[in-house]
């Protein structure tokens, strides 16, 4: 029953994501091109990243509603660079019920347009704001080049739209969700993310200003990871979302969005994963601990599972599993968890129970290095610290990975070196045009740039010309 092994990460990076996304039963391709079926295991870990998310969402005062999936196409029409922006990747409807629509409807690929619509209705004074609104659904970009978690035709997301009096309580939104995301992405999923302002050829269209979190795979290319943007009142003039000010005078609001999707799925697969499989983080696994009875015939089951059942209850506030299935052996199913990543599997067997123990195997541990002996009475306080231990690794090890690829070039030779195999950290003066050229010699765009910069001023690693501030160069996904 054994299954040929995964490519080396090293050897075919791109065919060990799509093989081990399909042999954990994370997601399957769809019968439609570009899109995919999210499995039970990938949609649980969707699961845990969503409840993470909306705990911190309403935690910062958000409520959730739902908008409708289908958009006039005049709406679009209404915000010129939105609608540019967006007009290659629109999946429109002309038909409807076998009779032609008189006006066509866009599935919706983000909703502030008929965010903005409502929002023209809902708002009339400055005692209605701010609002602050995230909705969880679907949305459909019409792709060329697919990937799953990555980049499909339809994937799942969350999308904030809030409306403000003032452009600076917008950015204080902007930046709030970024730092949300920021913290996700450290605290539960391990993923060291930077976080930094879009360049302008980068932002998002019919943005004002476009922040982003960017993770950096395995493979050190770079994944942006989510979004958050100042639409200043571009969106609001487009839609006529006005509000009486105190002094009686009608005022346009300022208007935010900010976004995660399912591409955070594909982040914390190739942040963490490695030649076995998944590695997933303790705090979105969608199972935590997995317990493996070593048993051989009947009788060392009557004396097996009644201990592991004891377990199942000392260990109820981990999401666990128990693997009794009698007709693998423990070999099979060693390799089978190790390829979905379990972080934790414990190991039960006629001797442990005779003697009050059982062996704990790490998954980010491999080998024997990762095995530990726990003491059966004090289970659920092992299991728990080693949970954030191994949760603690994770984020230090991707660190570490993460800050031994990222180089300060001497100069553009150098810069087109560097980001073969790594992220540049660059003096940028400021102009698109250089922006352009550094993407058609090397395929590297400006990630982002950040707001802690080393100070003082350089000289743009491409033109030469003076420079104030530093940018993350990098291939990306």
């Amino acid at each position: 029953m054994a299954e040929e092994k995964l490519p080396k990460r090293s050897e075919n990076y791109s065919e060990w994501y799509n093989q081990v996304i399909q042999r954990a039963e994370m997601a399957d391709y769809a019968p439609v091109r570009g899109c995919m079926v999210v499995r039970p295991y990938g949609w649980a870990l969707w699961e845990n990243i969503q409840q993470s998310l909306d705990r911190r969402f309403k935690a910062t005062g958000h409520v959730n509603a739902a908008f409708p999936l289908f958009i006039p196409m005049s709406f679009f029409e209404k915000e010129k660079e939105h609608v540019e922006g967006f007009s290659p990747e629109l999946a429109v409807v002309t038909i409807g019920g076998g009779e032609k629509l008189e006006e066509p409807l866009v599935v919706r690929p983000t909703s502030e347009t008929v965010i903005g619509y409502m929002y023209s209705k809902w708002i009339k004074s400055y005692r209605d704001l701010p609002v602050l609104i995230n909705q969880w659904g679907n949305v459909v970009r019409w792709e060329m080049r697919t990937r799953m978690f990555l980049r499909t035709m339809e994937f799942y997301w969350q999308e904030g739209h809030t409306a403000h009096a003032t452009f600076e309580e917008a950015e204080e939104e902007t930046r709030r969700m970024l730092n949300t995301y920021a913290s996700f992405a450290y605290e539960d999923g391990a993923i060291p993310v930077l976080p930094g302002k879009k360049s302008n050829a980068e932002k998002f269209a019919g943005a004002l200003h476009t922040y982003s979190i960017e993770a950096m795979m395995g493979d050190t290319k770079a994944l942006q990871s989510g979004t958050s943007h100042n639409l200043g009142q571009n969106f609001a003039k487009a839609f006529d979302i006005r509000y009486l000010d105190q002094s009686n005078q009608l005022q346009y609001c300022w208007t935010t969005s900010w976004g995660l999707s399912t591409r955070f799925v594909g982040a914390v697969i190739m942040t963490h994963g490695d030649d076995q499989g998944l590695v997933l983080p303790p705090r979105l696994a969608p199972i935590q601990v997995v317990i493996v009875p070593i048993v051989r015939n009947d009788e060392e089951k009557s004396v097996v599972m009644p201990v592991i059942e004891q377990l199942r209850q000392q260990l109820s506030d981990v999401r666990i599993k128990v693997d009794d299935r009698m007709e693998l052996t423990p070999g099979f199913k060693f390799n089978d968890w190790e390829m979905r990543g379990v972080p934790l599997r414990l190991e039960v067997g006629p001797r442990d129970v005779q003697n009050g123990v059982v062996v704990a195997a790490r998954r980010d541990v491999p080998g024997k290095a990762g095995k530990i002996t726990l003491n059966m009475e004090q289970i659920d306080k092992q299991v728990n610290d080693l949970l954030k231990e191994i949760q603690q690794a994770m984020l230090e090890r991707a660190t570490t990975f993460r800050d031994a690829h990222i180089y300060e070039p001497k100069d553009y030779a150098d810069l087109q070196e560097i980001v073969k195999e790594g992220w540049a950290f660059a003096w940028w003066c400021g102009d698109s045009e250089c922006e352009t050229k550094v993407k058609e010699d090397t395929k590297a765009t400006i990630r982002c740039i950040p707001d802690e910069q080393p100070g003082g001023s350089g000289t743009c690693v491409y033109c030469g010309k003076p420079a104030t501030q530093k940018a993350y160069f990098s291939k990306a996904y």
